[in-house]
């Protein structure tokens, strides 16, 4: 109930807000993206069934997904090995995306600040959907939902690791999927 009357005030927080925003609703899958724009930035926010998109692609790119918010020091300390590996690996048809699990009324006060402040050049996502315990299992059974978290996958080959990474470790991973 608690999460309910959270998000319920999240949402309002964010609809009284005078930044441009725009929703998009599909009816297939009832999931829902919102753009939030302010600050310069603009900061995709997904529901579970519209984030699921982001898990299965199968178009011979290499994708490495972080789990991660602005107050989990761990996530911290290994961002700017992601945004590395985004830098050098783009041209190997590598892809990195930054999920945040950040509470929605922290968008505008941390996240955003958060990602220009550290000129984040990685795609950032929000994935805001109060239903974790259905979630979570979907990204990875074994998942136990603490974060740092990450996923890299390339077609159906997908390996899930709940742990930090150094830049090594994550290169190490990665030129995995390249052989």
């Amino acid at each position: 109930m608690k999460f309910k009357v959270l998000f319920i005030f999240a949402l309002v927080l964010v609809g009284c807000n005078n930044s441009k925003k725009t929703e998009v609703v599909s009816h297939k899958e009832q999931a829902v993206e919102t753009k939030i724009s302010s600050n310069s930035i603009d900061l995709e926010v997904y529901d579970f069934a519209g984030f699921k998109k982001f898990l299965h692609k199968k178009d011979d790119k290499i994708y490495v997904i972080n789990f991660w918010a602005t107050w989990c020091a761990p996530c911290i300390k290994e961002l700017p090995h992601f945004e590395k590996l985004n830098a050098e690996y783009a041209n190997k048809n590598v892809e990195v995306l930054l999920v945040s699990l950040d509470f929605p009324h922290l968008y505008e006060s941390k996240l955003k600040p958060f990602i220009k402040d550290k000129k984040l050049k990685s795609k950032v996502i929000a994935l805001d959907d109060v239903d974790m315990n259905t979630w979570i299992p979907k990204i990875d059974a074994s998942w136990s939902g603490s974060i740092p978290a990450t996923i890299i996958y390339k077609n159906d080959e997908r390996k899930f690791f709940e742990q930090s990474f150094t830049f090594e470790e994550l290169e190490t991973e990665v030129k995995q999927f390249l052989k």
